[in-house]
């Protein structure tokens, strides 16, 4: 189809649209969810099982409140783009 046969059909545009930003919105919160798990879960396990260098040092608490807000915000991000669907 050329440029012209897309503008006749509308609802396939936001169709095609649509899948876009849910495709879009599901890779924001995968990669919150790695976001996640590499900087708060991977940490922590570390800490417990004492393999990590920041069991001395309690500024990984810090470090961790980032990663969570970072992984938040993905996810908050995500829900936006989601937002932007089309009827």
């Amino acid at each position: 189809m050329d440029k012209a046969s897309w503008a006749r059909h509308p609802a396939l545009m936001n169709l095609i649209h649509n899948e876009r930003m849910k495709l879009l919105a599901t890779g924001l919160n995968n990669l919150a969810v790695a976001t996640l798990v590499a900087g708060i879960l991977a940490p922590i396990a570390g800490v417990l099982y004492g393999t990590s260098s920041a069991s001395g040092n309690r500024g990984w608490l810090l470090v961790t409140m980032i990663w969570l807000c970072a992984g938040f915000g993905l996810h908050v991000l995500g829900r936006i783009v989601l937002g932007r669907l089309r009827e």
